[in-house]
């Protein structure tokens, strides 16, 4: 199910108020129809065939980016160094309208096959396979049928997709759900459309990521929502910015901070949470405009024109779009993000078990 029309969170989904009370009817059949199709998948009628490998999901049950993004590139790169060969799946949000899956590279056009996947490619070089389409199996069997060597899946989202079988870490099997919460936490709590949620907080998951600053501080206060639940804290950092039009000449933050008054410096960002890269960018001394743009948002040369500034601050995931751009004051932000060596023994733990598929099926 596409959920493009909330690109952009209305205020009302953080708190419950007059507007989101009006549209709970809507959420409570929203949520009626996500029980009978739960129903319809517990009771066997239609069959499924599980992947022939692992299979890692990295999802959020919010509408809107959480910040999953790094966490795959993270994910792939820890397998690797664990001895693991993966490769990546994703629907390719924003790409055009496709009738098979498609390889992605780190020169593919974002507007055919996603700017997220394109980031993929771009941040880890090509190292691993990444393949789009919105029916995820279809993904799978062309992305090993083309790289047979790959022994674990990483899909970028896919918790909502009922299409892709798996058999969940927590009931003995090989695959793993991540819930990614970032701190914004749930809003409301509502479903969709009185609330941001695409199912319900308490779904089951294997474990949640949390992305958010003061993450381990929740934790450490049992707050509701970690009760009986295993969570990990990843902490994320914002690299020196190198220019759009040459990547090889970088600034660091500090340097940008010194160099420019904060009223001729603008950042800009198009992701689910955007407000978080501005937070990132004051905590680093970066003060300044700050332009908030709808998710997956596309630029042209005419947007940045028109921009009263020195310096102009992107994101990674931005910059993909930019390219055919030639502006020598758009500088790109990277953020690299790191896994805590708990989560990944706790990831070769599940990985490494037997395959639950060949007794049971």
């Amino acid at each position: 199910m596409s959920f493009s029309f909330f690109r952009k969170a209305p205020k009302f989904w953080e708190r419950r108020g007059p507007t989101s009370l009006i549209l709970w009817p809507l959420s409570w059949l929203y949520g009626l129809i996500l029980r009978a199709r739960k129903l319809v998948l517990d009771t066997g009628l239609i069959k499924q065939k599980p992947a022939p490998v692992p299979v890692i999901i990295v999802g959020n049950i919010r509408v809107g980016g959480t910040g999953k993004t790094p966490i795959v590139i993270a994910l792939a790169e820890r397998l690797q160094q664990l001895g693991w060969n993966p490769g990546i799946i994703s629907r390719g949000y924003g790409s055009s309208s496709q009738l098979a899956p498609l390889q992605v590279k780190s020169d593919s056009d974002p507007a055919l096959v996603g700017d997220e996947p394109v980031l993929i490619a771009k941040r880890t070089h090509n190292q691993f396979p990444i393949w789009v389409f919105p029916k995820r199996q279809q993904s799978i069997r062309a992305l090993l049928k083309q790289s047979p060597n790959v022994n674990v899946i990483i899909s970028d989202d896919g918790l909502q997709h009922t299409g892709l079988a798996r058999w969940p870490a927590r009931e003995g099997g090989r695959d793993i759900e991540f819930v990614v919460r970032d701190g914004r936490g749930e809003g409301n709590r509502f479903l969709l459309p009185a609330g941001p949620l695409r199912e319900p907080a308490t779904r089951e998951r294997d474990a949640t990521l949390l992305t958010a600053k003061d993450s381990a501080h929740k934790i450490g206060q049992q707050e509701d929502y970690f009760q009986g639940r295993r969570a990990f804290s990843l902490l994320a950092n914002l690299g020196a910015a190198y220019q759009l039009i040459n990547p090889n000449n970088h600034q660091t933050l500090s340097q940008i901070a010194d160099s420019y008054l904060p009223n001729k410096i603008t950042a800009v960002a198009a992701l689910g949470n955007p407000q978080r890269f501005f937070d990132d960018l004051l905590s680093q001394g970066i003060a300044g405009k700050y332009i908030p743009l709808p998710d997956h948002a596309s630029y042209t040369p005419e947007f940045f024109e028109k921009l009263n500034a020195q310096c102009i601050l992107i994101t990674e995931k931005d910059a993909v779009k930019c390219a055919a751009i030639n502006d020598e004051r758009i500088w790109v932000v990277p953020l690299s993000l790191s896994l805590p060596d708990n989560l990944a023994e706790w990831l070769q733990s599940i990985l490494q078990r037997p395959d639950p598929y060949r007794y049971n099926l």
